[in-house]
């Protein structure tokens, strides 16, 4: 109730700076509208947004799923295969150099305009931080419980699943969490490159059009995502793994 109450007080005071701005500066509407602008443009656009929305909310889920499920697997295979991380190591770290925009086109051009590109962004904006978080958790296991699991003569299969892969999860939980928070990112940059549908679409043709009030209800539907998918995975992290320090997640005061 607490985070409800203090997040509920930050949006009021963002809100209300937001309508000061407006009011003293008295901007043209078509430039920034005021909030209330926007929550008519939800409701009056509400069909509308809800059609792309779902159509958006579709790639990034997706987007997410296949981003952490490959990310995961690669990070197995660096850590149980040395040869494998002497190869793909660097090229995952050189990839990393290639600005995730620029090949939105070239995935658009592979894959079409449909869903299909944009899901193939998500999971590329996902992937890297998946990868190197459940790759530095495997990495940093304490070598004496792998001490303990050889000596006991556990084969390096078992020692894996068994004691490194658990404990790296709480590394993996946070590498989930930021893939969680930036998945929209990814859905969105492909819609703009090319797409029929999404909310990247809708504000491209909203900014040709001047308006601006359902850009940025297009824009508020998009925080809304982002919180929302943090929140879930956060809490559902929180349940699976509650040995995990409460300061790895949101809102959480430190412990002193």
């Amino acid at each position: 109730m607490i985070r409800i109450i203090r997040g509920a007080v930050t949006a009021a005071v963002l809100l209300a700076l937001w309508q000061g701005v407006v009011w003293l500066t008295d901007v043209p509407r078509f430039i920034l509208p005021g909030p209330g602008r926007v929550a008519e443009a939800l409701w009056t656009q509400a069909p509308l947004l809800a059609h792309h929305a779902l159509w958006t909310l579709a790639e990034i889920v997706a987007g997410l799923g296949l981003g952490v499920a490959l990310g995961g697997a690669s990070a197995l295979l660096l850590s149980g295969f040395r040869p494998a991380r002497r190869w793909l190591l660097p090229l995952l770290v050189v990839s990393q150099a290639i600005p995730v925009f620029a090949l939105a086109p070239l995935l658009v051009l592979w894959l079409g305009y449909g869903m299909a590109s944009k899901i193939a962004m998500a999971t590329l904006i996902i992937y890297f931080p998946v990868t190197t978080a459940l790759f530095d958790g495997l990495r940093r296991t304490d070598p004496g419980w792998v001490d303990l699991a050889r000596t006991m003569g556990a084969a390096p299969a078992a020692v894996l699943w068994r004691v490194r892969l658990p404990a790296a999860l709480p590394a993996l939980a946070s590498g989930v969490r930021v893939a969680a928070a930036v998945a929209p990112i990814g859905a969105v940059i492909g819609e703009w490159v090319g797409s029929s549908a999404g909310l990247g679409y809708l504000m491209l043709h909203a900014n040709a059009r001047m308006q601006t009030d359902v850009m940025f209800a297009a824009l508020t539907i998009l925080a809304v995502f982002a919180i929302a998918l943090y929140a879930g995975v956060d809490a559902l992290l929180r349940r699976a793994l509650p040995w995990q320090p409460d300061e790895a997640t949101l809102n959480e005061e430190p412990t002193r």
